[in-house]
């Protein structure tokens, strides 16, 4: 082939003529030729990028042996140009280059359906959840798809005792003493509370309890365990607050021990046991507030006898309502040392035994005097009640219990030879105190005198002219309405 031919058929550059000859956009420097123009390769659709030879060589398992020959490549099938070296072809770059179904071959078209395809996958993937959620609250709901009942965890019962001084041991022991009592008279009718005093049948309660059946009316009792039986009155007194009912063919009884009301101190915790609201057996704590808390409940006119309840009563705030009238007050040692008897309720400025609701102020009879009242309503049906033999100013607004000035009603100011005859004590004397204890009013007087019984030797601090002195006297006794 001549120079000429050779030159025709050599490549012609697509630009014009760098007139710096600055490679490769000028003509073929004296250094290297041209660069060819480099298209890219695509993969047929559904095939991947060509294995790299340097490890389709490789077999580790295969003997040693000669590495095979390269194919001859592209750049050196071409015939260059006598003398000019030519530049080797670059190495396809495996991750730049396309590959699989959805390659850059594929172009801008394929991009919405992806964005279709991703949409109704996520829907699915929302229907599906939201279906398994519905299937299994109602599995879990009725037991179905295999779930079967759903059983809780629970402790177990257990059969342990409790401590005797404890609430609870106190009123297992308690409560087969414990009675509610139904009464019905003359268009009136109520609830209250009583328990048992001995085998004999005997129960103690309020007076207040029993005072709607009067002379023909109904008493009927009801026993912790159910049983209930009629009841007869047996005595009462309304100075004490007190009756004394009788069972008969009642066989169990369980009398509940007495204690001593004299032993008792502020802060003591109590129990007290009833039928609130005609709520049988029900059981509520609290402790001693305060003792020898002067209460006068009921009504009628002054002097040392009266239809009028004088109590020098044990406060406590176990709650106590209606329908606990009459029932104990315990110690933790299960013993009685109080009857409740009245509450102060809200919005009301005195004791009260009739309606109302506990606001934490109850107030009981001490034991030592419901035993005495209780051991003379059985044995006699009446009860005495200590006197001084004086008539007493209740309107008198001073400080103490003044004697009246005149006699008034046929009452005498001073009984001729009683108790306060004997020890000097005259018409307009003011008693400020009874064995040291100050008294303000003519109730707290009698209050004081009621606590002790008939016999019993007292101490009074008397005003008479602006002076004060103390006299002696024995205490005499009436009987009780």
């Amino acid at each position: 082939m001549d120079e000429g031919k050779a030159a025709d058929a050599a490549p012609r550059p697509l630009h014009g003529e760098d007139p710096y000859g600055t490679p490769p956009y000028g003509g073929p420097g004296p250094w290297a030729p041209a660069p060819p123009v480099q298209h890219p390769v695509t993969p047929a659709r559904g095939t991947g990028p060509p294995p790299d030879p340097a490890f389709a060589r490789y077999d580790p398992w295969a003997p040693p042996s000669d590495p095979p020959s390269d194919p001859p490549s592209a750049a050196q099938s071409a015939t260059p140009p006598s003398g000019v070296p030519v530049p080797p072809a670059p190495s396809p770059d495996l991750w730049e280059a396309p590959y699989g179904p959805h390659s850059g071959s594929a172009g801008p078209a394929a991009e919405p359906r992806r964005r279709r395809i991703a949409a109704v996958a996520v829907l699915l993937a929302l229907a599906a959840g939201s279906a398994g959620g519905v299937a299994g609250a109602y599995a879990e709901r009725h037991g179905v798809l295999g779930l079967g009942t759903i059983e809780l965890s629970q402790a177990p019962a257990e059969d342990t005792g409790r401590d005797p001084r404890s609430v609870a041991g106190i009123a297992e022991r308690a409560l087969p003493g414990v009675v509610t009592i139904h009464v019905r008279g003359a268009g009136e009718q109520g609830t209250g509370t009583g328990f048992v005093l001995d085998g004999r049948g005997h129960l103690l309660t309020n007076h207040h309890v029993v005072e709607p059946a009067g002379d023909g009316g109904d008493i009927t009792v009801t026993f912790h365990d159910g049983q209930t039986a009629a009841a007869e009155v047996v005595g009462t007194d309304s100075g004490y607050d007190l009756a004394v009912l009788r069972v008969r063919e009642v066989f169990g009884l369980r009398p509940l021990p007495l204690g001593n009301s004299d032993s008792v101190r502020v802060g003591d915790p109590v129990v007290a046991i009833g039928a609130p609201y005609d709520l049988a057996g029900t059981v509520t704590a609290g402790i001693i507030s305060a003792r020898e808390r002067p209460i006068v409940a009921g009504g009628g006119n002054g002097g040392d006898a009266g239809d009028v309840s004088y109590v020098d009563a044990l406060q406590t705030d176990a709650p106590i309502n209606p329908g606990n009238s009459g029932g104990p007050l315990m110690d933790t040692e299960g013993r009685v040392i109080g009857i409740n008897s009245a509450i102060r309720a809200a919005g009301d400025g005195s004791p009260a035994v009739g309606p109302g609701g506990s606001v934490g102020l109850g107030f009981a009879i001490p034991v030592n005097q419901a035993k005495r009242v209780a051991e003379e309503l059985i044995n006699t049906g009446r009860a005495t009640h200590p006197v001084i033999g004086v008539t007493l100013d209740m309107d008198y607004s001073g400080d103490g219990a003044r004697i009246t000035p005149e006699a008034g009603r046929g009452n005498a100011p001073v009984v001729p030879g009683g108790p306060a005859d004997r020890a000097g004590v005259e018409a307009g004397d003011v008693i400020t105190a009874v064995d040291g204890t100050r008294v303000h009013s003519g109730e707290e007087l009698i209050v004081r005198i009621r606590s002790h019984r008939p016999g019993d030797r007292l101490e009074l601090t008397v005003e008479r002219g602006g002076a004060e002195r103390s006299v002696s006297l024995v205490l005499g006794s009436a009987t009780g309405p």
